[in-house]
């Protein structure tokens, strides 16, 4: 049962004065992966954490992304940045990342319980990674570095670190939603394991309503009390949580796009589209993504307005991944057996309404595609924020801007409401008049909601995310050595 509490979150962005970041010791990233110099695809959360690391120092640390016997950390200095990555054995692929992280954990964080499986093995085996993780993290920081902990396949690592007496400010960020704590205890051993993060210092989510989740677990299921503006655990912990949508840098992806406008690959899609009016959808493909209704809403779409054969084109840019996962591959086979019902009902010779693309592109080419397509179509059943639809409306050109059709499950509507076309995803009906509405929209009205959306997109940038955050994270009372138990 939810407990009715005072929220917090209103104070989140407004903490008081802080020390400037440059003052402090260094910063120690850890992340589940580490986006090496030279990575051809850096999202806007790469780069804002290289540039915090190079104007304050510090170390990134991670998994390669490699699945090896040699287990061995690899070093590597850029600049002020210390790069330390190391690869996993397949065992431990298997049980930390392929089973406990993806076929347990993110399920329960997406509210998908009927596809949540528990191993005991998978759970000890990703405890074991964290083990490895603390150990390391704890070798790297000195006692005045700042630790920012990211995502849920690291729930434990604080509360390892503690259990070294690692007694630095340590923070942690959850990009993923959060559900209501009536399905966070579907858990097996959810105090366990969720009770861990409270040996953070300062708990971060991405909207209000994770917030409040986040908290009324804490009190309901733990026994926190609530006290100055803290969450205050029978076991001595004192931990904070808030809420820090995460933003992104505007003003550059308007600059990729126009640079993009002018490639040979855009110009290439331009020239394909004919008089079709473009709509784009950019997601991984996840169950959590909604991307089997949203295909039957263009459906809808097109079986109700006969006007727009020929006229509109569906782009869906799906990079396949987790292939691994049993559910993965039949959500693979039930969209693409969407795909060619479409195409094979409603296509001419001239004119497919689907293209469907199953492989990853730049940012720089994707930033492109934005700023072509009329509509972008960001519909997940579940999403944490969902930065493509920040990226779509930063790509659009002033002048002549494309909508965003965005469901309200996405972290993303609590800020662009104003602006975007809201639907359920689960409605298919008014997902199709939704698409109808953004493809006829009035000129006026299209700028009228782009400009609103770039005042957000400009006010909760990628650098005021990560300058909130560190910024209330630099008020937090440090904990006393090994203040929380080991799992």
């Amino acid at each position: 049962m939810d407990v009715t509490i005072h929220d917090p979150d209103d104070d989140a962005l407004h903490a008081p004065e802080r020390e400037p970041l440059m003052d402090r010791g260094r910063l120690i990233v850890v992340s589940n992966r580490v986006m090496l110099p030279g990575a051809t695809q850096a999202g806007g959360l790469a780069q804002a954490m290289l540039t915090l690391l190079q104007q304050r120092g510090g170390s990134w640390l991670g998994w390669s992304g490699q699945v090896s016997d040699a287990t061995e950390p690899q070093a590597r200095q850029v600049g002020r940045i210390r790069y330390l990555t190391w690869d996993l054995t397949r065992a431990e692929f298997d049980d930390f990342y392929a089973e406990y992280a993806n076929r347990t954990l993110w399920p329960l964080l997406h509210g998908r319980t009927d596809l949540m499986t528990f191993d005991r093995a998978h759970l000890q085996g990703y405890l074991r990674v964290n083990e490895r993780f603390a150990e390391l993290v704890a070798a790297e920081a000195g006692p005045d570095d700042e630790i920012w902990i990211h995502d849920y396949h690291l729930m434990p690592l604080a509360s390892l670190l503690r259990a070294r007496g690692v007694a630095n400010r340590i923070g942690f960020f959850l990009h993923t939603p959060l559900p209501a704590p009536r399905t966070l205890v579907t858990l097996p051993q959810h105090r366990a394991m969720l009770g861990l993060l409270a040996a953070c210092d300062l708990i971060g989510v991405q909207t209000a309503n994770d917030s409040r989740a986040m908290t009324n677990y804490l009190i309901a299921e733990l026994g926190a009390a609530e006290r100055d503006g803290a969450l205050h655990l029978p076991g001595g912990e004192i931990t904070r949580v808030r809420a820090f949508p995460i933003g992104i840098d505007p003003e550059a992806m308007a600059a990729l796009a126009q640079q993009a406008e002018h490639t040979p690959e855009i110009q290439q899609l331009r020239n394909s589209l004919g008089r079709s009016a473009l709509l784009i959808g950019v997601d991984r493909l996840d169950y959590s993504k909604g991307l089997p209704q949203r295909l039957r809403a263009f459906r809808h779409l097109l079986g109700h307005n006969p006007a727009l054969s020929g006229r509109a084109t569906y782009l869906q840019v799906t990079p396949e991944s987790r292939r691994e996962v049993s559910e993965y591959r039949q959500l693979s086979r039930e969209v693409q057996r969407l795909v060619g019902d479409i195409n094979g009902h409603y296509a001419a010779p001239a004119w497919t309404p689907v293209r469907y693309v199953n492989r990853g592109y730049s940012h720089a080419t994707l930033a492109g595609f934005y700023r072509l397509a009329r509509v972008c179509l960001v519909t997940p059943l579940r999403d944490g924020m969902n930065l493509v639809a920040k990226e779509f409306i930063a790509c659009q050109n002033p002048q002549d801007p494309g909508v965003l059709v965005l469901s309200e499950f996405a972290g993303a509507a609590a800020e662009l409401g104003e602006s975007a076309l809201i639907v359920n995803p689960y409605d298919i009906e008014g997902c199709s008049r939704a698409m109808a509405r953004a493809l006829a929209m009035p000129l006026e009205e299209r700028q009228r909601r782009w400009q609103s959306a770039m005042r957000v997109l400009r006010e909760g940038n990628i650098q005021s995310w990560c300058e909130n955050f560190l910024g209330v994270l630099g008020q937090a009372r440090r904990p006393a050595a090994g203040a929380a138990a080991e799992p």
